[in-house]
C-alpha cells in the first residue's frame, strides 16, 4: 500500500448511455444494419442492454425514407416494442426536434419553407405519450452544420423554460444537453428558477462544429461551472468518443457511446451499438470503476419506479 493512500471501500457507480439512433445521414458504406424502424432501434437497444449500457437514447427515422424523424407514433411503437419485450435499460427519448432555422440568405428575418420549429408543446407530445424515465432537453442556440447542411439550432429561453415545466408535468427527468458555458450557465438559471428538479442532470456535447472541442480542458471548464450535487456526462464525436469516455470517468462523470456519435470502432473499422457500448465498459472497469445498473441509475438520478 503506498503511503497515504486509502483503497476507496467501494468502486463509483458510472451510468453509461448510447444514443443507439441519430437523426444525420449515415456513411453509404456502413456495413451493418442501421437501426431505422422501430423493430431495429427496439433489437439495437436490447443489444446495447445486453453489453452493459444503463441507458438508451434513441432517435426514430421514418421507416419509408430512413431520414430522421419527430413523429409521436414511431416513438410509441418504439418505446412499446421495448417495454413489451422487457429490456432492462432506461429509456431516454430526444425532445431535440422541432429547433431547426434556415434563414432565406435573401432576408435572413425570414425562414425557408425547410425550416422546422415547433412550440415547447410540439417538442414534447410524444414524452406525454410515451413517459420515458428521461428525456433530452437541448439547452443551447447556435450555427451547425451536418456535411455541407448549415443551419441554426434555435432553442429560445421561453420555449427552454416551458419545456422544462412539462417535463416536470409529465415526470419525465430532463437530461439538460450543453454544447458551450453559455449553456451551462442557462442551464443553471432554470435550476435556480425551480424548473428543474433535485439532483439536475447535465450532458456536455463535445466536437461539434462551432461548439466547443473534444478536449479535456473543456471537459474540466464546463464541470466546475455546476451547481453543487449537479451529476453530469460528456461524450465526444467520432474519433474523440473513447478518449471522452476515459476523461469523464477520470473528472467523475458518466459517460455516452453509441451510432448516434461515431460510427467506428477504429481507424477504418465501423462498429455496432453492442461493440461501442462492450469498449466503454472495458475503459470504465480498467480505471477501476463499475458499470451502473439501471436501477442503480433510478437511485442515483432520483428517478420513479419503473
Amino acid at each position: 500500500m503506498i503511503p497515504g493512500y486509502s483503497r476507496p471501500s467501494e468502486k463509483r457507480k458510472v451510468i453509461l448511455t448510447c444514443a443507439v439512433s441519430g437523426n444525420a445521414p449515415v456513411n453509404p458504406r456502413y456495413p451493418y444494419q442501421y437501426p431505422i424502424t422501430p423493430a431495429q432501434i427496439a433489437d439495437t437497444v436490447a443489444e446495447a442492454a445486453a453489453a452493459g449500457a444503463t441507458v438508451a437514447h434513441i432517435h426514430v427515422r421514418d421507416p419509408e425514407t430512413g431520414h430522421g424523424s419527430r413523429d409521436p407514433k414511431l416513438f410509441r411503437e418504439t418505446v412499446d416494442r421495448i417495454r413489451q419485450r422487457g429490456t432492462n435499460i432506461l429509456i431516454n427519448l430526444t425532445a431535440g426536434a422541432g429547433a431547426l432555422f434556415l434563414p432565406d440568405p435573401e432576408d435572413e428575418s425570414r425562414g425557408l419553407p425547410e425550416s422546422d420549429m415547433l412550440s415547447a408543446e410540439g417538442r414534447t407530445e410524444h414524452l406525454r405519450d410515451c413517459l420515458p424515465d428521461i428525456a433530452s432537453i437541448d439547452v443551447t442556440t447556435g450555427n451547425q452544420v451536418e456535411g455541407d447542411f448549415d443551419y441554426v439550432y434555435l432553442n429560445t429561453p421561453y420555449t427552454l423554460r416551458r419545456m422544462a415545466e412539462l417535463f416536470r408535468m409529465y415526470g419525465v427527468k430532463p437530461e439538460m444537453e450543453v454544447f458551450q458555458a453559455g449553456d451551462v450557465l442557462f442551464a443553471n438559471q432554470m435550476y435556480a428558477e425551480g424548473l428543474i428538479n433535485d439532483p439536475p442532470l447535465y450532458q456536455f456535447v463535445l466536437g461539434v462544429k462551432w461548439a466547443s472541442p473534444a478536449e479535456t480542458s473543456t471537459m474540466m471548464y464546463l464541470r466546475d461551472l455546476l451547481p453543487t450535487g449537479a451529476h453530469w456526462a460528456g461524450f465526444g464525436i467520432a474519433h474523440r468518443q473513447m478518449p471522452m469516455v476515459a476523461q469523464a470517468v477520470l473528472l467523475g462523470g458518466n459517460v455516452r457511446v453509441g451510432l448516434e456519435d461515431n460510427l467506428y470502432l477504429d481507424r477504418g473499422v465501423f462498429a455496432t451499438n453492442g461493440q461501442l457500448v462492450e469498449r466503454a465498459r472495458r475503459i470504465i472497469e480498467d480505471i477501476g470503476e463499475a458499470v451502473a445498473t439501471p436501477e442503480e441509475a433510478r437511485e442515483i438520478l432520483g428517478l420513479k419506479p419503473a
